[in-house]
């Protein structure tokens, strides 16, 4: 992949913008934008927000204002998109106005620091190529390519492009009815839902990690019925060893290991790691989403990885180092793996999964 390929980066874009920028969106994402933007030298003209969410609201010192306000007062004007969302309404949306306006959705990792640009690309690009030889067919290399193109313009036609449904990407997988299922990051329970449909309820055991106590507690009563036998619950973070933790609860989908950015009251929970937790048990399929704590996940599955070779779902999104690093982690453990990468309907480029087989 060479640099003068890859096209403009976004930053530079805005940098170098005689148009106002009026930041759509508030709460991290933003502040996370600003944070870059700072470092640029760029400075935003308005902040928007959906009509139900202005009500009066200022934010970093701007008063928040509804599209109809911007249009009345700018003839034209730049689109940064400052949250994220796979709601279809919610993306046709952004779609609508990128129609209109020059719109873009700036990658900023969800946990760390970096950014994926130039920069990053030109000092990891033998990194970058060995991951693209790794990969085991032709959707996933375009998938690649798109997801690249994506981090360094902030274009979001670059994800409409590359998407695909989940059930395209569990094809992959083959899913039995004898899985011992083990769910790193299992939030509300959503994804053993997933899990319960694709098997028809006929499965091994089901091994359900998540810290967040609130969360925890919804996946619990969301899967009481499964009985105590078959479904194990654990309230804690996967990490690469049984230790404790701090961690930043927020009662939804971004409580995570405590960093930087994120609201939420900071806690100390457990860390455990899978081949403690399973105790010699051999699992054969694990899923990862656990807010930039996969390569610590990892670790600690390591056992179960390099002698059982489990398929994989895992999420490579959440700190700028994970489409390169995980799956050269993932080789590093078992050189068997077939290596697949997926973009389902998000933006920004979130839900963005490796699928290991």
């Amino acid at each position: 992949m060479e640099v003068e390929n890859l096209p403009q980066s976004v930053w530079q874009r805005l940098k170098t913008a005689d148009k106002p920028i009026v930041m759509y969106g508030m709460g991290d994402g933003a502040e996370k934008i600003m944070s870059v933007f700072e470092q640029f030298g760029i400075k935003p003209a308005e902040f928007m927000a959906s009509d139900e969410f202005v009500r009066g609201h200022s934010f970093l010192g701007y008063q928040v204002k509804k599209l109809s306000e911007i249009e009345e007062k700018y003839k034209d004007f730049i689109i940064v998109v400052c949250f994220g969302s796979s709601l279809p309404d919610v993306m046709d949306k952004l779609c609508s106005l990128a129609e209109k306006y020059e719109l873009y959705a700036p990658d900023v990792p969800v946990v760390g620091e970096g950014l994926f640009d130039r920069d990053y690309i030109s000092a990891n690009e033998k990194k970058i190529n060995k991951v693209y030889k790794l990969l085991s067919d032709d959707k996933s290399r375009e998938v690649f390519d798109s997801i690249v193109n994506y981090k360094i313009s902030g274009n979001i036609s670059y994800l409409k492009e590359c998407e695909t449904s989940e059930d395209e990407a569990f094809s992959l997988l083959d899913i039995g009815f004898n899985e011992t299922y083990v769910d790193l990051g299992a939030y509300n329970g959503d994804t053993i839902d997933k899990f319960l449909r694709l098997t028809g309820k006929r499965f091994n055991e089901i091994y359900a990690v998540e810290p967040d106590f609130r969360n925890f507690g919804r996946m619990v009563r969301r899967n009481y019925a499964l009985g105590r036998g078959i479904f194990h619950p654990i309230n804690a973070a996967a990490w690469s060893e049984n230790t404790e933790l701090e961690f930043r609860r927020s009662g939804g989908r971004n409580s995570s290991v405590s960093t930087k950015y994120g609201r939420g009251t900071i806690v100390k929970v457990n860390g455990i790691s899978t081949d403690a937790m399973l105790g010699g048990k051999i699992p054969t399929l694990i899923k990862l989403d656990v807010e930039g704590c996969e390569r610590e996940a990892l670790e600690g599955a390591r056992k179960s990885i390099t002698q059982h070779k489990p398929k994989l779902i895992l999420s490579a999104y959440h700190r700028t180092e994970d489409l390169l690093d995980l799956p050269l982690l993932i080789k590093e453990m078992n050189s068997g793996y077939k290596l697949y990468l997926r973009h389902h309907p998000y933006i920004p480029a979130w839900d963005t999964n490796f699928y290991c087989i």
